[in-house]
């Protein structure tokens, strides 16, 4: 094949390497030859030997013939009928090595003695059915030598079936036909295993180009059956550019380091396959000259593939784990921008607040709850609770966008209802993907009345003398959550509250469970509410109801928690007042976002 023009291989590098290639293999050619040339010339001529005196011995019979070779054979004789075509055979004789594997195989009595000739398919007529009889025609027919072919067959025996499993030949052999065999099934299996593991092997001859080749060496190539075995030069022509270095240096080992060594080989073609090649010298004497490349190709193409997709996807688990990562700081550095810290900015209009938050771990540590307590001109509070839809960056992004909204739109001085119908067309126009829930109130401290509406989400929880209940639904029932449906109206809820009084307003994802059960989630909610109130109730100030606050999710949450949770909780502590033991008066609650 000439270098000039290889199949498929572009570029000067790829040319260079594969000439380089095939100078080394006609340079060992020369090599070799020279040293038979060399051999040769120095051997001296037989000297012409005199004429025996003695005649030369009986030429052998055709029986000792028979004995002399090594395999196990028959001598047959075909049987026509009246048209001519094969009959049967009849089976003259046998050799020693057949007898020995007659006495291997069969158990003593399952073949009647031999009498002389006689059918060969009345004495085994399971070889009817077998190729043998095909066999015998196509010799007969073309006077040709037929096979190997495998043929299997059945031998009834006392001590049951005998199944064998031969390599068969058939050749003229004068007027009569030669039939051998040899155990096929060591064949069968190393071509078997050469299939299972994917190996094959061969002998490349450096002088005369001649490859002896295992006997699934097409096969594990993906070459078909009556396809040329290739040499090392069509080897290297079929062998991807990136492979040649590689096989270059391997050859110039074996051949002139005289080393075992091994590369690997990846082939053009044929799925893209890559073998372990393994290759050795094969010497024409200690310490001479190569003459010929043995080596085993071991076809390790799925062990590639595994390990580079297992590559891919390590690489393509640290671009996440970098990405969740910087997705975590972000959100993090968001969460403490938008989610506001009570100390005791409210104590001044007779509230105390204090807030629980627990994120998603799955998703960046944020998700889409928000809350808000701030006061508002004219000495009243904003208070609200939300959750946006779905998770991470896009959750927080639609949260902070509710939530900041909502405390321009509660400047206005209109009622929480109104608010609550604005922040639904903000979410409209934020896309069809932009849902939330939301309560909305606004705390009258002169009245000591919360007036709120509810956006398709969990009704605040009253808690008054240690008994929880779930606040009424506002008249006309809950809103739709924001974002649904434009031009929404909504109805608002007034509940009057005492001194001790606790408002909890929370996320679903504190209470609920899988599969979910809106109405046992609230029960769940308001008897650990209870329960946490019984045990200890909430001590006085800030620190008190925090603390609470605190119980109370740890008694909810759990590994059955598939959602970022939240918990706002108010306490009535009295009547309107000025600053508190001598605080300054604060216009925000919260840090930095927290004053919108």
């Amino acid at each position: 094949m000439p270098v000039d023009e290889p199949p498929s291989v572009g570029g000067v590098r790829s040319r260079l390497e594969l000439h380089a290639i095939q100078e080394l293999l006609e340079a060992q050619r020369r090599r070799v030859t020279a040293y038979c040339e060399l051999h040769r010339a120095g051997s001296p001529a037989p000297e012409p030997s005199a004429p025996s005196a003695a005649e030369p011995s009986l030429r052998p019979s055709g029986q000792e013939v028979l004995d002399a070779l090594p395999v196990a054979a028959l001598l047959l004789s075909p049987v026509f009928g009246a048209d001519g075509e094969l009959r049967d055979a009849l089976y003259l004789t046998y050799n020693s090595t057949a007898r020995a594997y007659a006495d291997l195989r069969f158990p003593p009595g399952s073949v009647p003695p031999w009498a002389g000739p006689v059918s060969l398919f009345e004495r085994f007529p399971a070889l009817v059915r077998s190729a043998v009889p095909r066999m015998l025609a196509e010799a007969i027919r073309q006077g040709t030598p037929q096979g190997p072919e495998t043929v299997e067959w059945l031998i009834s025996t006392p001590s049951g079936p005998v199944r064998n499993n031969d390599e068969v030949r058939i050749a003229p052999c004068g007027d009569h036909y030669l039939l051998t065999w040899e155990r096929g099934s060591r064949l069968r299996m190393a071509a078997a295993a050469q299939r299972l593991v994917r190996t094959c092997w061969a002998e490349w001859n450096l002088a005369d180009h001649d490859v002896e080749p295992s006997r699934g060496f097409r096969q594990v190539l993906g070459l078909a059956d009556d396809a040329p075995v290739p040499g090392l030069f069509d080897l290297a022509t079929t062998a991807t550019p990136d492979s040649l270095p590689a096989l270059y240096q391997t050859l110039y080992d074996v051949i002139l380091r005289k080393r075992t060594t091994e590369c690997e080989l990846r082939l053009r073609g044929r799925g893209g396959r890559v073998f372990r090649m393994v290759a050795e010298p094969v010497r024409i004497a200690p310490g001479g000259l190569v003459w010929a490349v043995r080596a085993v190709l071991i076809d390790v193409t799925a062990d590639r593939r595994r390990r580079e997709a297992a590559q891919r996807a390590a690489r393509e688990a640290r671009r996440e784990h970098e990405r969740a990562e910087a997705v975590a700081e972000v959100a993090g550095v968001l969460r403490d921008a938008v989610l506001p810290h009570f100390q005791d900015e409210l104590d001044t209009h007779g509230i105390e607040a204090a807030a629980v938050y627990r994120p998603d771990a799955r998703e960046a540590g944020v998700g889409g709850d928000w809350y808000k307590a701030r006061k508002l001109p004219g000495g009243r509070l904003l208070i609200a609770l939300g959750d946006a839809r779905g998770h991470g960056l896009e959750a927080v992004t639609l949260m902070a966008k509710l939530r900041y909204a909502l405390a321009g739109l509660a400047y206005t001085g209109q009622p929480v209802e109104r608010l609550t119908q604005w922040l639904n067309e903000v979410a409209c126009a934020d896309g069809s993907e932009s849902t939330a829930t939301a309560i909305i109130a606004r705390y009258h401290p002169e009245r000591a009345l919360l007036r709120w509406t509810c956006a398709g989400h969990p009704r605040p929880v009253l808690v008054r003398g240690g008994r929880a209940t779930q606040l009424p639904t506002p008249e006309g029932g809950p809103g739709l959550s924001l974002g649904v449906l434009p031009a929404t109206a909504y109805s608002a809820t007034a509940t009057p509250l005492e001194i001790g009084d606790i408002v909890l307003m929370y996320s679903d994802g504190l209470t609920e469970r899988r599969p979910a059960d809106p109405d046992k989630d609230t029960d769940r909610f308001l008897a650990e509410t209870e329960r946490c109130f019984r045990e200890t109730a909430p001590g006085v100030g800030h620190a008190g109801l925090q603390e609470y606050a605190e119980r109370l999710v740890a008694r909810l949450d759990g590994p059955h928690r598939t959602d970022d949770a939240t918990l706002l909780a108010l306490r009535r502590i009295s009547d309107q007042q000025g600053p508190a033991r001598g605080r300054p008066r604060s216009p925000q609650v919260g840090r930095g976002c927290g004053a919108a």
